[in-house]
Order: structure tokens, then sequence, then C-alpha cells
């Protein structure tokens, strides 16, 4: 039911901080409470695997958890702490948008000689609806946006399941952002007979290499992009960066029910009896990624690795 990597993480963690706010009273020690945030927090990772912040949040909750029981406070201090820790998290994902709208806008701006007019590409949904507000690459576009400095952008309506013509075309529309939706076949003739300035996409997780898995559709945009030399972006939190994975061939792919691509609104459009293979997220290979924006700025997929150890 929840989609977009921070919001899969926010969510995820909010659930759980719900949860502790109903049935705090139905815990005796804080060692027990430790115990089942854990047991909870390990199950919500394995309901969307792709997405690393789900993991990452998971894995920092856990740590915070084993800390406050390990701590002179009371049960009903470490339960309010808790919940804290995931409340702090909306904010804390809006800020880091924001600073991925700036760079993400400065840096499109800026190789393309100041140009006061640009035209973007994105792909699926990455804005408010995916996250806890203002969005990765659909904030970089509403930054542009707010600068003055677009003209129009493109967004694929991402098949099978539509988050391009269904949500990102609304908040485009919501917004007052002047706007254009494409078929994701498109994509190539576009670039070959309109002016594009960059592709910004957003990110499910980004290896150590810089190899990024997003949603279906990312990777034959990265090809078009390289054919038309047009800069490709991706733009993620560092929450959304898996330094334990090497490469993106590491990443597991999560896929989703055939129905997504053989009914629409509950009527079968494809034929009876074809076999299906839908999975939810390819990977774009560092080669063919221009910059990876982050809340630290923006990075070559050359520089990841060293960029966030020194952090």
């Amino acid at each position: 039911m929840v989609r977009g990597a921070p919001a899969i993480a926010i969510v995820g963690c909010l659930s759980l901080a719900a949860e502790l706010a109903e049935a705090k009273s139905t815990y005796n020690e804080k060692a027990q409470l430790h115990k089942d945030v854990s047991s909870k927090l390990e199950y919500l990772v394995s309901a969307r695997p792709t997405a690393v912040n789900m993991k990452k949040a998971a894995e920092e909750l856990s740590n915070v958890s084993k800390s406050l029981c390990e701590k002179s406070i009371s049960l009903q201090d470490m339960v309010k702490s808790i919940i804290s820790w995931c409340e702090k998290m909306l904010e804390d994902d809006v800020n880091t948008n924001k600073k991925i709208g700036k760079f993400g806008a400065e840096a499109i701006i800026s190789s393309n000689e100041g140009n006061s007019s640009v035209q973007v590409i994105t792909h699926c949904n990455t804005g408010s609806l995916a996250t806890a507000g203002y969005g990765t690459a659909l904030g970089v576009i509403r930054a542009l946006h707010d600068m003055g400095h677009l003209n129009k952008a493109f967004c694929t309506e991402t098949r099978p399941y539509n988050q391009g013509a269904r949500l990102t075309a609304y908040e485009l529309v919501y917004e007052k952002i002047p706007s254009v939706l494409i078929c994701d076949s498109m994509g190539a003739a576009l670039m070959n007979s309109q002016k594009i300035h960059a592709v910004v996409v957003g990110a499910d997780r980004v290896t150590r290499n810089g190899d990024t898995a997003n949603k279906i559709g990312t990777y034959q945009l990265a090809v078009c992009a390289k054919h038309h030399n047009i800069p490709f972006y991706v733009c993620a939190p560092t929450t959304s960066i898996d330094l334990s994975l090497a490469h993106g061939k590491d990443i597991p792919i999560e896929e989703r029910p055939h129905k997504e691509m053989t009914d629409v609104a509950g009527t079968r459009i494809a034929a009876p009896g074809i076999s299906c293979w839908n999975p939810a997220f390819d990977v774009t290979p560092a080669e063919l990624i221009t910059g990876i924006v982050t809340e630290l700025g923006v990075l070559k997929p050359s520089e990841l690795f060293k960029k966030l150890q020194d952090n």
C-alpha cells in the first residue's frame, strides 16, 4: 500500500510508533519492549526488499532501542523516545528533500550554461506522495519551477502501475507546474524531437559503485539519454545509499503480481494464458549516470563511496 523508498521507511517506523502508543501498557519490562521492536522491524524490512531505506531505518532504530534499554530510564520514557525518533523522520526527510531539490536544480542550470528555460523528463513518482514532503527528483523539478528556470516537465506514465500518470501528473497539475504526460515508449522519440536538458529520476537503492535500482523503465531512459548526450541525474537521500553492496547485480529485485500487467481497473486487457515477467525495478549502471544528487551535494558515482565514508 506504500511506495516511494523514503515513504516506505517513514511509514514503516511510524506504524510501529502508532502501535507502541496504543500498546505501551502491555509491556512489563524494557527488554521485552526492545525484543518486540526489533522483531517487528525485521518483519517490516521483509515487506519491501528493494528499497534500502526501510532496512537502514530498522537497523538504526533497533540500535536506538537497545541503547535505551540499557539506560537508566523508565519503560514509559523508552516508549516516548522511540516514538519521538520515528516522528523526527518526517521533519528530517523534508529538509533533506529541499536540499536535494536545490542542488539538483543548480546542477541542471549550470550544465546548460544558465539556460533560463529548461525541459526535463522524470519517471515514476518521487514527490510528496513518495516522501514526507517536497520530493527528491520531483523536488528538483519544483526547485527549477520556483527559480523560474523550468519551461516544461515531461512525466512518463510508468507502466504497468502508472505511478507517473496517476501520481506525478497529479502533483504537477496540483502545483501548477507546466507539464506533459508521455507513454513510457516515447522517451527516445521525445529526446530526438525536442531539446531535453536533463533526465531526473529517484532511487530505491544505490550501491557502493553508483549503480542504481529504480522503478522499471529507468534503465532504458538512461540508455536513451546517453545516446542523445543528455545529463542523467539520480536523486536520492543518503538513506537510499547502501555501501554494503558493491554492485547493482547484488540488489534484490521485487517482482510484482502479474495482474498489474494483464488487468486495468479489474478488466483483463491481455490475452488469456500469456505468461508475464513483472519486476518492479531495474538497475541503471553507474557509467550511464551523470550525477547522484544527495543532501550532501551532487556526486559523481565514482565519488560516492569516499564522500559517504568521510561523512
